[in-house]
């Protein structure tokens, strides 16, 4: 008998029911086996982390036997209706011009499947409207004023992302631009705003373009896959622009058989290497997620070259966080914190929930920053 033919396994193909072909084998729990979903920490403060609520919440689900891309992003959905995650969805620092501009990906290890939308406006919940690019059109990616009619035409109802906190960050950012400008300088009136206050005790007002996101990925009981990544952008940005977040094999990357990747941190750098997508391979080839991550941040510290302090080190910051098939799990940072306003480290981290729990875990770092020595 001869072997088929390229065109007789597509032919063929073509004749299986398209319900079927969409529809993910249901997999069966592994014996023993507790689902693990892996996050960013996003801490809010010193009280709240987004990323340990968006991990508890997909744990719950995953535990209950819900479907996991119910699990990730019914997680961070949490945050992205949090107006006090100034980094994502309701609530996120809008861009230049004052409007809040959502991105975000999905994809499914299961089918291999994934949508994305990016420069969305008016709609507080990106990562379920990219899973519907997903599981309702042929296509990947929407922007745009496209993607926000693909959005009302899902049901979805268009609101004002932009709360009074955001407006008041947004509007103190654009009075300091320029002296050369039409703008008062703001003075210490607003600073004294509780708002205001905050803004600055948490990113500092000599570095106004900090990003934020949340990625989250999991594992189920019966070893499926599937992450989702969600933002704001760029605070401040140029109209339109996008980071990794909403770029699958950048912002996220899931492979059934292998593992899961999610980013946060600088967009543009990760989008140079393909940063997720990259971290997957890596494990394909028999990294653990730490050795893989790491070494992909080691190659995007080599390719920007534009982007270095005095010393010479990488003037950045990239996080991404793994997942092989395994269970095996990491997050890895280029450094091991930041500082905020008041000059306090805070660590890279991740959140995890597993059988042990929800809890935050360090972060794997290539360069060591040491707290501020005060005056």
């Amino acid at each position: 008998m001869s072997q088929p033919t390229r065109r007789d396994l597509i032919r063929g193909a073509a004749l299986i029911p398209l319900a079927v072909q969409a529809v993910p084998a249901p997999g069966k729990p592994r014996a023993g086996v507790a689902p693990i979903v892996i996050a960013s920490a996003n801490v809010i403060d010193e009280n709240k982390s987004g990323g340990l609520n968006c991990v508890r919440r997909a744990h719950e689900i995953l535990r209950g036997g819900g479907d996991p891309l119910d699990a990730v992003i019914g997680g961070v959905n949490l945050v992205e209706d949090d107006p006090d995650d100034v980094t994502v969805g309701y609530g996120g620092i809008p861009n230049e011009e004052g409007v809040v501009q959502l991105d975000a990906s999905v994809m499914d290890g299961r089918t291999m499947k994934c949508g994305a939308v990016g420069a969305l406006e008016k709609i507080k919940n990106p990562s379920k409207v990219a899973r519907l690019v997903m599981e309702r059109t042929n296509r990947v990616f929407l922007v745009g004023d496209g993607a926000l009619r693909f959005a009302r035409s899902m049901g979805f109802v268009e609101e004002n992302l932009l709360t009074e906190r955001s407006r008041k960050i947004w509007l103190y950012w654009k009075q300091r631009l320029s002296r050369g400008d039409d703008w008062i300088e703001a003075g210490n009136e607003e600073e004294r705003d509780p708002d205001i206050r905050w803004y600055i005790d948490k990113y500092g007002v000599d570095d106004f373009r900090p990003q934020g996101t949340i990625h989250c990925s999991a594992l189920t009981a019966a070893g499926d896959l599937v992450g989702t990544t969600t933002t704001s952008g760029l605070f401040f940005k140029i109209p339109g622009r996008l980071g990794d977040s909403p770029v699958i094999g950048a912002g996220l990357y899931v492979d059934g058989e292998v593992g899961a990747c999610g980013s946060t941190g600088w967009g543009e750098g990760n989008l140079r290497s393909c940063g997720s997508h990259t971290v997957v391979e890596l494990m394909r080839q028999g990294k653990s997620p730490e050795e893989a991550a790491l070494q992909t941040l080691q190659r995007i510290v080599a390719m920007a070259k534009d982007k270095k302090d005095k010393q010479g080190r990488p003037d950045f910051n990239i996080n991404f966080y793994a997942i092989n098939k395994k269970g095996e799990y990491a997050g890895a940072a280029v450094w091991n914190g930041s500082h905020d306003g008041k000059d306090r480290l805070v660590p890279s981290r991740f959140a995890v929930a597993d059988g042990s729990g929800a809890r935050l875990l360090d972060s794997a770092f290539l360069y060591r920053r040491d707290p501020r020595k005060k005056a």
